[in-house]
């Protein structure tokens, strides 16, 4: 079953508080999962960030916004229970809570104008189909923008000389630890292909072990034969480890033949990859903007 959005919560959340009890967030998660016969797949589907469940943050919104609309409220850490505003809301018998029903609260509506109104429109708007929670709208928002950002710096690496892509995909594999310092990783990639290897690198710093690296700009789809000339020529140096790197992309053959291959023991790095790991560690990239976002402090208020 498809996870609930938040907006489809709120009267579960609320009638499974309607016997006045003190519950705690966790309790509540479990039994709405019961009720709506969530699997283990969908109760373990991540948020775009990966950090949280997703259907255990819907719920917590859910329970954000019954609380600001006066229907419950907190008891304690993580432990809340409903209010006679919320009991006299169950008894009505509605077909549904949502935010428009929300609305008719003067708390929620304060609430919801705490925000500038541009800024809730644009929540409330067609792309976030009203069933996404404020975080996943910012989650996939984010997503978007580093999707675009990834093509961007492909796009750009397909206009650059064979000299910068060596030197971008050495920046790259230093700053993810490889090829001990940069002058040593330069060297290794820049010396010429060697049967299929364009360079030699430090696994780590000290040197223990080495892998060996091949990095084109290609266009087209890089195909089975391509990497199985690779793995040839990693055997023929005895080498145990080799990174294969493209701007474009594997096809299923190359990807399903590195893993039947026990030795060499071989990572394919296509475009997108490629460029996702630029991003990550700050190469050919500048942050335009940096938002924090952060919770209540459940320890700093121990007393509860």
């Amino acid at each position: 079953m498809t996870v609930p959005d938040y907006q489809s919560l709120m009267l579960p959340l609320l009638k499974v508080l309607e016997d006045g009890e003190e519950h705690s967030l966790h309790e509540v998660i479990e039994t709405l999962a019961d009720q709506f016969e969530l699997n283990d797949e969908d109760r373990r589907e991540l948020l775009p960030s990966g950090r949280q469940a997703k259907f255990n943050n819907r719920v917590g919104w859910a329970r954000t916004y019954l609380k600001k609309a006066g229907l419950l409220e907190s008891t304690g850490r993580g432990k809340f229970r409903i209010k006679d505003r919320g009991l006299a809301v169950l008894k009505e018998n509605p077909p549904e809570i949502n935010v428009k029903f929300l609305e008719q609260f003067p708390e929620f509506l304060e609430f919801r104008d705490g925000a500038s109104k541009e800024v809730n429109n644009d929540l409330e708007g067609d792309a976030a189909d009203k069933t996404k929670t404020p975080e996943e709208i910012l989650e996939t928002s984010y997503q978007d923008l580093r999707r675009d950002l990834a093509q961007d710096l492909l796009d750009r690496i397909m206009g650059c000389s064979p000299d910068f892509f060596e030197k971008l995909v050495v920046d790259l594999l230093v700053s993810m630890g490889y090829g001990g310092s940069r002058k040593d990783a330069g060297e290794a990639v820049g010396r010429s292909g060697d049967g299929g290897i364009d360079g030699i690198i430090k696994e780590d710093k000290l040197g223990l072990d080495a892998v060996y690296i091949q990095a084109k700009r290609w266009e087209g789809t890089v195909g089975r034969p391509t990497v199985q000339a690779f793995a040839g020529s990693l055997m023929g140096n005895r080498a145990g480890k080799g990174v294969l790197i493209t701007t474009s992309q594997f096809t299923k053959d190359a990807k399903d033949y590195v893993k039947t291959i026990q030795q060499p023991k071989i990572v394919l790095i296509d475009g997108g990859r490629l460029a996702q790991f630029m991003i990550d560690h700050d190469i050919g990239v500048a942050d335009v903007a940096t938002y924090r976002v952060k919770k209540v402090d459940l320890d700093y208020f121990g007393e509860e």
